[in-house]
């Protein structure tokens, strides 16, 4: 597959070379701390080169690519549609902007409707949903920026910083797309 170009960023293939900039974010609570529960206890270097090799050799089943600077192909983070329904039509989003300096410059937004063109418009899905914690406000506010709506809620879910906090459930349809 070529590569998906945005304004200032590309989707493209994991290499070996993102493997050290994965393993700096893994265990970095500044950035696991609003991923879900994967992310609780620290991860193995046995544990994250095993993800990236599936990821590399193309064996997860998901759609997944790296989120790079345009112009030098250098590693921000993340995106993936996973848990694919063929049937019916929709996947699930994850993303991370792995890379401190690349957060709240609108890379994970770009990156995301980026995502949702290549599958509404390449894919031909029919909608995009995500789960994203009450706490994770900067993601959350990202989502509504990139037309997700709010669905639904399981209240008080997610134990997190001594409290528990709601898990958001939020969509979008090939029809609100813009």
């Amino acid at each position: 597959m070529s590569y998906i170009f945005g304004d200032r960023i590309v989707l493209r293939e994991y290499r070996d070379s993102d493997l050290d900039y994965i393993r700096q974010w893994v265990n970095d609570p500044e950035i696991t701390d609003t991923l879900s529960d994967n992310f609780l206890y620290p991860h193995s270097k046995y544990e994250t080169e095993s993800f990236f090799r599936t990821m590399v050799e193309g064996k997860s089943g998901n759609k997944s690519f790296i989120i790079a600077a345009k112009d030098s192909q250098e590693y921000i983070g993340q995106i993936d549609l996973f848990k694919i329904d063929w049937k019916n039509r929709f996947a699930l989003l994850a993303n991370v902007i792995g890379r401190k300096e690349f957060l709240d410059r609108g890379y994970g937004s770009e990156a995301i409707r980026i995502l949702q063109k290549f599958a509404f418009e390449e894919l031909n899905l029919n909608r995009i949903e995500l789960e994203v914690y009450e706490y994770n406000e900067r993601a959350y506010k990202c989502y509504l920026k990139c037309g997700f709506k709010e669905e639904g809620r399981y209240r008080k879910k997610i134990y997190k910083k001594g409290k528990y906090w709601d898990s958001i459930f939020m969509s979008i349809l090939r029809s609100e797309f813009k």
